[in-house]
């Protein structure tokens, strides 16, 4: 029997940083596992996390990701984690270079798009991102506007 590659549907995202597709242009993306603590898995479970000044590092060939808020667990006792720490990205070695040589050149950094849980394990999609320019922002809101409309004027035929 064939398995069949499960996309994170609606049910399973915990989070999406959608600031990220609004300040940048993503030009690929990777799906990495992370390294987390008991109480870290249970509040992603409840959905207290936020990404939205999140990015990863590369540092000693590991893949870090940074400045993502996680809260404490509400039933956790002396033993909880701390919400804003550094977490371990599972990633091929190869998969880390190319992060590293992406991140290397002017204007690129990579960063988290979204958490979702996958066969009960927490994913984050990453992405290789370049930074927009405030004209580019305001082109995508032209033509988010210019669809709006065309569908509004669609919708009486």
């Amino acid at each position: 029997m064939v398995k069949k590659k499960s996309k994170p549907n609606d049910n399973n995202v915990m989070a999406t940083n959608r600031k990220a597709r609004h300040d940048y242009f993503i030009e690929e993306t990777y799906e990495a596992g992370i390294a987390l603590t008991g109480t870290e898995i249970k509040s992603i479970r409840e959905r207290r996390l936020n990404l939205k000044d999140g990015f990863v590092s590369i540092r000693n060939g590991e893949a870090l990701l940074q400045n993502v808020h996680i809260n404490e667990y509400t039933e956790g006792n002396q033993f909880n984690h701390d919400p804003l720490r550094s977490r371990k990205l599972l990633l091929h070695k190869r998969e880390i270079k190319k992060l590293g040589d992406a991140v290397a050149t002017k204007g690129v950094t990579v960063v988290p798009l979204k958490v979702y849980l996958k066969h009960n394990f927490a994913k984050v999609l990453i992405g290789i991102a370049k930074g927009k320019r405030e004209y580019d922002k305001r082109h995508d809101i032209k033509a988010r506007e210019q669809k709006r409309q065309i569908d509004r004027v669609m919708k009486h035929y």
